[in-house]
């Protein structure tokens, strides 16, 4: 038997890529169309446009994605923050990381959805309620990271740096730990951003303003296309918050490449 050729990278990956979405798209309108799936269970691809015309033009688009957006940013920053600090301050200190052992094994299997309804005593419907539950689901992903990142240091770094006179425990870790953990620590922030726009709808489907909200809302009278509409935003969002990180870690992390 001979041997198969290796399969090499295609000449055109954009053109294929495009190709395909459209023929995805393409099947999808024509089994609407046609009937083989009824409208009120999943709209055409063309309902979707026309969907976010009458969203926008009513007000509800814009200030559902900024209602997401506000208690998103507040609890990505806060719970990354944390779980940065908390994560780093556990791999550099033994008795801190002693103290807190068994609390962190007591907490972590707990998934954020389940602080839901504490979140709703505590704070009510609110953006604060929103950002609570985001942070939570943030804090580990980051916390676990940085750790993890701050752990595998070599420690030969760190004596080469008391050698030149960085004698200073935070000297040390400004000039030599946090530098040696970045990558690690980008990495568990670009997960937690993802892990946020997971929890924010889930958050707004207990009637938080924002994009889950209207979700909620629009399964209420089956207006499948306003559904689809939301789900692309929450998908648009997400590779726009995740591409502009991208951007600032790689102008960040340029002296890695150097």
């Amino acid at each position: 038997m001979k041997d198969l050729p290796a399969g090499g990278p295609p000449r055109y990956p954009v053109l294929l890529s495009a190709a395909g979405l459209a023929i995805f798209l393409g099947v999808w309108e024509a089994t609407v169309r046609t009937g083989l799936l009824p409208p009120a269970w999943v709209p055409a691809p063309s309902a979707v446009p026309l969907a976010l015309v009458r969203e926008i033009r009513n007000g509800i688009w814009i200030t559902a994605v900024g209602d997401s957006l506000s208690h998103y940013a507040t609890g990505v920053i806060i719970g990354s923050l944390l779980g940065i600090t908390v994560g780093a301050a556990v791999a550099l200190l033994p008795r801190f990381d002693a103290a807190q052992a068994w609390v962190a094994r007591l907490l972590r299997p707990i998934p954020p959805l389940a602080w839901i309804p504490f979140a709703l005593i505590w704070f009510g419907a609110s953006q604060t309620a929103a950002a609570f539950i985001i942070g939570v689901g943030v804090f580990w992903l980051n916390y676990f990271a940085s750790q993890s990142a701050v752990r595998a240091v070599d420690s030969g770094l760190i004596e080469l740096a008391a050698a030149f006179g960085q004698g200073g425990f935070f000297r040390r870790l400004w000039k030599v730990v946090l530098p040696a953990a970045s990558p690690g620590i980008f990495s568990g922030v670009r997960s937690g951003l993802g892990q946020g726009w997971m929890a924010v709808v889930a958050a707004e489907l207990f009637g938080i303003p924002g994009v889950g909200q209207r979700m909620t809302e629009a399964a209420g009278v089956l207006a499948t296309d306003v559904l689809v509409l939301y789900m692309l935003t929450i998908a648009l969002l997400y590779g726009l918050t995740d591409f502009l990180f991208e951007l600032i870690t790689n102008r960040a992390m340029a002296w890695t490449r150097q």
